[in-house]
């Protein structure tokens, strides 16, 4: 029998040490929080060998993030942060294939209902400090549903709105193809170029992107949902990455979609995961 362990010392190095039944001289450095141990039931002569590692997890987790992503905010956080990213259920205009923009006709169908009902009894066992929604009327009926039943109250910022498509919004998007062309790949398939009247939406998005991470991250708490639009969803996703708005179409997040970051007190973010869906297929509840 062997064992293979991976050694951190101070200052932070790794070494591999493999141990067998005549094992070399090593020395067992001093650290803390988990302990892992070795032996062989079947082989008395083998050696029951003990080496904490500082911060080590279960599942093979990240041992920092340091530095890996640049801060969201000025100002150091109080404590670390989780926050869970939602899009809201599906929408009249997502089944009717319509840009919907930052329009308020938009309305969760009796799926969408469906959908963000599933969200909340995924989330049920997960403790929320606070819960933040865009107040356009998709996500902000899809938030009082994930959240009915808890004790706090919404908060709704602008800065979670949908980007504003202008004269676009509530056109299918084959009439829109059709009747502006031009304009129309431009926002397919080159975004952050996608230029209305001299305003250009995903890139004022980032700006938005930002601005809503400094609320949301300044909240006292350490746990938060946030409801909104897959627009400024990638926007919140890039931007917590470090992503330009040239990276707008590389992430996508399906209705009801679930995304979850971890923000340490520099602001720094890492991704845990991007877009689970399997609560839309099956009775499944998030543990995370």
């Amino acid at each position: 029998m062997g064992c293979v362990f991976l050694i951190r010392s101070n200052p932070p190095t790794l070494r591999t040490t493999y141990i067998t039944q005549s094992p070399p001289n090593f020395h067992l450095r001093r650290a803390s929080t988990l302990t892992i141990r070795c032996s062989s039931p079947n082989n008395s002569r083998v050696s029951i060998l003990t080496e904490q590692l500082q911060d080590a997890s279960m599942t093979g987790g990240a041992y920092d993030f340091k530095r890996a992503t640049p801060p969201l905010t000025y100002e150091p956080l109080s404590s670390s942060k989780k926050v869970t990213l939602l899009r809201h259920g599906l929408s009249s205009w997502n089944e009717e294939s319509r840009i919907q923009g930052s329009s308020n006709l938009s309305i969760l169908t009796d799926t969408g209902i469906k959908q963000a009902e599933k969200c909340r009894k995924t989330l049920s066992n997960l403790s929320f400090d606070q819960c933040f929604s865009s107040p356009i009327s998709r996500a902000k009926t899809s938030a009082e549903l994930v959240w009915h039943g808890r004790e706090q109250p919404l908060v709704f910022l602008d800065t979670l709105k949908e980007a504003h498509l202008f004269f676009l919004e509530g056109m299918t998007n084959v009439d829109a193809r059709n009747k502006y062309p031009e304009l129309y790949t431009t926002w397919r398939e080159d975004p952050v170029n996608f230029s209305v009247n001299g305003v250009y939406p995903v890139q004022k998005l980032w700006g938005t992107a930002q601005e809503a991470w400094k609320e949301i991250l300044s909240t006292p708490g350490e746990n938060f949902l946030v409801v909104t639009h897959k627009s400024i969803l990638r926007a919140l996703i890039c931007t917590a990455l470090g992503l330009g708005p040239e990276r707008f179409r590389a992430i996508d997040v399906n209705n009801c979609g679930i995304s979850v970051f971890i923000f340490n007190k520099r602001g720094e973010a890492m991704v845990q995961c991007l877009n689970m869906t399997a609560h839309m297929y099956c009775d499944h509840v998030y543990q995370y």
